[in-house]
């Protein structure tokens, strides 16, 4: 019914992360605490997102735009808006508390909508309760009304995202009525608290939203005649009570959904959390875990039917596995498409280069133990890959083997080709990079070397132990091997007395 603008307070420096790098671009799944708070407010079909930004601005601003560009601004939600959010950034130096950080963004924000007020470092805030915060502000307007459009501005209330929690300690505890408990008088922070106020486990989360001609008018009106001498947002809420203004909130008990990150240990209890929650995620998709606090989700994992999940394995970027698919222990996965029954068996690698280009492992493939798929590989069905077998920028056709201590980089493998154990690709000059062609139905015998560009034709084999630098024609037997000479009755040499 109205307008959303999105204002992110992200200002803060943080500095028990001891960390070079601005609070609010710490890694959290694999993703920028900020990066998640932008994803809500991309979810929630924002209009404008306003970053505001302080300590470390420059850095802050630069991650910002291009996660915006990178992740937010190619893929907003399918609505009748189709347009991304705007971003726009605000300055706040000195930081004079989080009304003054409101004061910063009022510039960029119209008065013809709402406001809704996120925290850059409070990451987890699920998009369906942000859904019902705003749900409540607007249900002091009637639906389908025709009232004028700034009336039904006027009329939407401001409404709170409250916790109720048993550890209330550094929280704003939340004033009600004591006849009228839905009445909401105001909110006092823990250092002007009194000790009776200190008892209330109902608590402020840092997350409102308001309608921004309202807010607008409030945060200027602010003072800093406190405890901490800042000007405190929290202080809208008396001047809303003033006004008239309806006052609602929205309770949650999940206290994992408003946790701030301000040291290295609240980012690690989070990232459990966030594993927790993906893991009970895929499991009520049908997807089997061993064990669900052993897994690093840090990206985009999707499953298909029947898939299983071994232990203490880590999916990067975006990861598709299809039906019955097996990841076995300790494996890294970035960037791939998994295809039908593919079994990726105990600490095999695989690495896609980027969302657009990943690594392709086709039906009833098998990879592992210890391999490693790098960028540009692409496995048909039921390729083998073995122990110790790197494959980088090559394609290997159905049934193509290369089971043991070898290596196939730029190269192209027909169907049913088998690449012998401590065999390679030669595929680098020293300057530039060439292409080996291995056609269907070729051997390629242990400890080979085939010096690209070269072709085998198909049907070949290569005798073991060859370097290959020549094309080769289709059925041929190719072999390069000085004649072996033995010498009778040799001697070792012995070690001289006394040494």
């Amino acid at each position: 019914m109205l307008p959303l603008d999105v204002v992110i307070m992200a200002a803060g420096k943080g500095t028990r992360m001891k960390s070079k790098t601005p609070k609010v671009l710490h890694t959290l799944g694999g993703r920028a605490l900020l990066g998640h708070v932008m994803q809500a407010a991309v979810s929630l079909t924002a209009r404008k997102i306003v970053l505001i930004t302080g300590h470390e601005a420059e850095l802050v601003q630069k991650g910002a735009a291009q996660m915006f560009e990178q992740e937010f601004k190619v893929s907003a939600p399918d609505t009748e808006r189709s347009a991304p959010p705007i971003l726009e950034f605000a300055l706040q130096m000195p930081q004079l508390g989080t009304g003054h950080a409101i004061q910063q963004a009022l510039p960029h924000l119209s008065d013809d909508g709402l406001t809704l007020v996120l925290s850059g470092d409070v990451p987890l805030t699920q998009v369906k309760t942000l859904q019902g915060l705003i749900a409540s502000s607007l249900q002091t307007i009637k639906q389908g009304s025709d009232t004028e459009f700034d009336q039904k501005v006027d009329k939407a209330a401001l409404t709170l995202l409250t916790l109720n929690t048993p550890n209330p300690f550094g929280y704003g505890r939340v004033l009600r009525d004591t006849k009228q408990q839905d009445k909401v008088l105001g909110i006092v922070e823990e250092k002007d608290a009194t000790p009776d106020q200190k008892c209330i486990t109902e608590v402020y989360t840092g997350v409102l939203v308001a309608p921004t001609v309202h807010l607008r008018s409030w945060v200027n009106s602010l003072d800093n005649k406190n405890a901490q001498g800042e000007y405190y947002l929290t202080d809208v809420v008396k001047k809303a009570v003033e006004a008239g203004i309806p006052i609602k909130t929205l309770s949650i008990h999940d206290a994992i959904e408003v946790m701030g990150v301000n040291s290295p240990a609240q980012l690690a209890e989070l990232e459990r959390a966030l594993q927790l929650f993906t893991a009970k995620s895929l499991m009520e998709q049908g997807v089997r875990i061993k064990d669900p606090s052993r897994i690093d989700v840090r990206g985009e994992l999707l499953c298909s039917e029947d898939v299983q999940l071994d232990v203490n394995s880590v999916f990067l970027g975006r990861v598709s596995l299809g039906r019955g698919v097996h990841i076995g222990p300790n494996c890294v996965i970035s960037n791939a498409v998994i295809e039908d029954g593919a079994l990726i068996e105990a600490y095999s690698h695989i690495e896609g280069g980027s969302v657009q280009s990943p690594v392709i492992v086709g039906a009833n493939a098998r990879v592992g133990p210890f391999a490693r798929l790098r960028p540009g590989a692409v496995l048909g069905a039921e390729v083998h890959i073995g122990n110790f077998v790197e494959i980088k920028n090559s394609t290997l056709a159905d049934g193509a083997k290369a089971n043991h201590l070898a290596y196939v980089g730029d190269a192209q493998l027909g169907e049913r080709v088998n690449f012998g154990a401590g065999a390679i690709t030669a595929n680098y000059d020293g300057a530039n990079k060439h292409k080996t062609v291995i056609e269907h139905d070729v051997h390629v015998g242990s400890n080979s070397v085939l010096v690209a560009p070269v072709t085998i034709g198909a049907g070949g084999t290569v005798g073991a132990g060859s370097t290959i630098t020549k094309s080769t024609e289709a059925n041929a037997l190719s072999i390069t091997r000085a004649k072996q000479l033995s010498v009778q009755n040799w001697i070792r040499p012995v070690k001289s007395s006394g040494k």
